[in-house]
C-alpha cells in the first residue's frame, strides 16, 4: 500500500514492495503469484478493516427515530475517522477502487463480510420504507467513494483534518437523504390528514 501511494497502482513494481519491506522480490512471490494478487489481497484486507468498524458499533437502533441523521451520523462517523487515520490504505484504497482493473474484480467480490453493514441498512429501509425508492447501489456507491475521497483529501492536506471538515463533508454527503429518513405514516393517519 505504500508502494502504490509513493509510485501509482499502475507505477508500483514488486521490486518496490520488496525495497519497502526489506526482503527480496524471490520472498514475495512465495506468497504471492502476481502483482495484481498482492493488490487484490492488500485491497481484501483493508476492506475487511473497514467492514469490522461496523462490527465494533455500539448501535442503538431506537435513535433511527428519535434522531435519524444522528443515527447515519453515528454509522459514518467512524467510518470517515478509519480512512483518515489510515493515509496508505486510503491512497491505496481510492486508487484501487478508481481503477479500470476494479469493476472486472469487483463482480467476483466476497461481500460477506459486511453483513452487519448490509443488516443496519436493511434496518433502516424498514424503519423508512421511503428508502427503498432511491437506487440503493448508486446511493451506497456514492456514500462509499465520497468518504474515502474526501478521507484521501484530508490524508493528503488539501482538506485540513478538523471538525469544520468532518461536518462539512457529512453534510455534502448526506443532502437530500434527510427527505427519505422520516417514517411512513399509517393508513390511519393518512386518512386523518385527509379528511
Amino acid at each position: 500500500m505504500k508502494a502504490v501511494r509513493q509510485y501509482g497502482l499502475e507505477g508500483m513494481r514488486v521490486q518496490n514492495v520488496s525495497d519497502l519491506a526489506g526482503i527480496s522480490p524471490g520472498a514475495l512471490y512465495r506468497y504471492f503469484e502476481s502483482k495484481d494478487q498482492l493488490i487484490v489481497e492488500c485491497f481484501t484486507y483493508v476492506d475487511k478493516q473497514a467492514a469490522a468498524i461496523f462490527e465494533n458499533l455500539n448501535f442503538n437502533p431506537l435513535t433511527m427515530l428519535v434522531d435519524p441523521m444522528g443515527a447515519v451520523k453515528k454509522l459514518w462517523l467512524p467510518y470517515f475517522r478509519f480512512w483518515v487515520a489510515h493515509p496508505d490504505e486510503t491512497v491505496f484504497y481510492h486508487r484501487f477502487r478508481d481503477s479500470a482493473f476494479f469493476p472486472e474484480y469487483d463482480k467476483g467480490r466476497d461481500f460477506t463480510y459486511f453483513n452487519t453493514f448490509i443488516g443496519m441498512v436493511h434496518l433502516f429501509m424498514r424503519v423508512f420504507p421511503s428508502l427503498r425508492r432511491i437506487n440503493q447501489d448508486l446511493l451506497w456507491l456514492h456514500i462509499l467513494t465520497s468518504t474515502v475521497m474526501y478521507a484521501k483529501y484530508v490524508v493528503e492536506g488539501t482538506l485540513p483534518d478538523n471538525q469544520e471538515t468532518e461536518d462539512t463533508i457529512f453534510q455534502l454527503l448526506t443532502t437530500g437523504l434527510s427527505g427519505y429518513l422520516k417514517p411512513e405514516k399509517s393508513k390511519e393517519e393518512k386518512q386523518d390528514a385527509n379528511r
